[in-house]
């Protein structure tokens, strides 16, 4: 998990109540800390606080940020984890207004990336807000999109999956 913020740290419990080991990174120590503070009750064995995106994501199987919906932001950290993380690992990013496409485009594991869309009531714990609405790329194989589909439903999120169009080229001009 990037980013110890209310969403991360949210993130991080449902992580770990469902049994993940799960690190959690942040650039600010006092996220960190307060992470730490409200996390290590019952979860002290499942948490990892990690001080860099490097050592969060060396041994990850999924990333998951958590970092402000900016598209700076996001392919900053989408070109940090493909440079740093096992080739398997599965990028997951929450955004409503970016294509996962042209964000997994970037990248040299476009199936490997998807979004989600935070219902209104996730940081507050209501899972009657809605389901998490997951967007894959038209590359990631059912293998995986059943993987991400599987961690949200065992955190205990029911997921909507759809399917990012397919990016389209510029129309040329003559």
């Amino acid at each position: 998990m990037i980013g110890a913020g209310p969403l991360g740290r949210r993130l991080a419990a449902l992580s770990c109540s469902a049994g993940y080991i799960t690190t959690l990174e942040d650039v600010l120590p006092s996220n960190l800390r307060l992470a730490k503070e409200e996390l290590t009750e019952g979860l002290s064995e499942s948490l990892v606080l990690a001080s860099s995106v490097a050592d969060a994501v060396r041994e990850a199987d999924l990333v998951l940020d958590s970092l402000p919906d900016e598209l700076e932001s996001k392919l900053e950290i989408f070109s940090m984890v493909d440079r740093m993380a096992p080739p398997h690992t599965i990028m997951m990013t929450p955004t409503a207004v970016h294509s996962i496409a042209d964000l997994a485009s970037c990248t040299y594991r476009a199936e490997r990336c998807f979004s989600f869309q935070v219902p209104a009531g996730m940081i507050e714990g209501d899972a009657r807000s809605g389901p998490m609405k997951v967007t894959c790329t038209q590359e990631s194989s059912a293998d995986l999109r059943d993987a991400v589909v599987g961690f949200w439903n065992s955190i205990g999120w029911p997921t909507e999956l759809c399917v990012d169009p397919a990016l389209t080229p510029s129309p040329t001009l003559r």
